[in-house]
């Protein structure tokens, strides 16, 4: 495993790895900021089965934080991300300064209009252009096959497929399943930020999407009611804040107002528990549930 920091270097070797003459190569990229979890890992497990050479880059993003969080205390332990990569046969960690992915001068961003501005993007302004430029970058400079991300970030990932499907860039976006912790709590690398007491509190944010998914299963197509159900799940917990919850399609996230049976819906939002602030989501698929049987 070689440890890259600049992104010239990064460029090169996969250019050598794409001349390679024993036959097609694919190159998987799993983009993340560090401080490593299960979630985190079961990306690189799925780029490891899928592809001949993976890379991991490591790089917290300054562009997509707001003037009021927490940047300068975002965990960095590149030491210890590194040791954990090691067990899972990764070829290659990216990890440049801000300098070699911003140098001096940029000026240029990418931004997706209307869906950057929803929901997450309306709660953090200039998040989501922080987020589609770092991410053009990685594509640019690995040219990957495939990059993986994973469905904690529901509405990143529907950013981030809009912005490659528009701008052409041959890569396939893999989105893989939300990795829980035992309680239910979305793994994340602001859990690290929760006491014991407020790590149970958080349970409370899966429990209320989980009594949505019941009551869909049980015929419920109202999105408001299913919205209040979230809700009121939620409220028992006193030591969770309910920011928003919201019930969209999967596609570009606009509201719905009533479910079908023939298209997923998201159902997805945002807490504080203490001074951390947490996501989750939940798709609510009609294959899923149960069929009444025809008389």
């Amino acid at each position: 495993m070689e440890i890259i920091n600049r992104r010239q270097r990064m460029s090169s070797v996969v250019r050598k790895l794409r001349r390679d003459g024993s036959g097609e190569r694919t190159i998987g990229l799993v983009p993340t900021m560090g401080a490593l979890h299960e979630g985190h890992l079961s990306l690189v497990r799925e780029a490891r089965r899928r592809c001949d050479y993976v890379v991991v880059s490591i790089f917290v993003n300054p562009a997509q934080f707001g003037a009021n969080e927490d940047f300068a205390h975002y965990p960095r332990r590149l030491t210890q991300d590194t040791a954990m990569l090691t067990d899972y046969n990764v070829d290659y960690i990216f990890a440049p300064t801000n300098d070699e992915i911003y140098p001096r001068g940029f000026s240029t961003y990418v931004n997706v209009e209307g869906l950057s501005n929803e929901f997450e993007g309306a709660a953090r302004p200039g998040h989501f252009r922080g987020v589609t430029t770092v991410v053009a970058l990685l594509l640019n400079i690995i040219r990957p096959d495939f990059a993986y991300f994973g469905q904690k970030d529901a509405q990143q990932t529907i950013v981030i497929k809009r912005m490659v499907r528009d701008l052409a860039i041959d890569t396939e976006i893999v989105i893989l399943p939300i990795i829980r912790e035992a309680s239910g709590l979305a793994m994340s690398s602001r859990n690290a930020s929760l006491n014991a007491e407020q790590k149970q509190a958080a349970a409370a944010l899966y429990a209320g999407l989980q009594a949505a998914e019941r009551a869909f299963s049980s015929g419920e197509h109202s999105a408001k009611r299913l919205s209040d159900i979230v809700r009121v799940n939620i409220a028992r917990e006193p030591g969770v804040q309910l920011e928003y919850v919201a019930i969209t399609d999967t596609e570009a996230m606009r509201p719905i107002e009533k479910l079908d049976n023939d298209h997923d819906a998201l159902v997805s939002l945002a807490a504080r528990v203490g001074a951390t602030r947490l996501i989750d989501n939940i798709v609510l698929s009609p294959a899923k549930r149960p069929r009444t049987p025809s008389s």
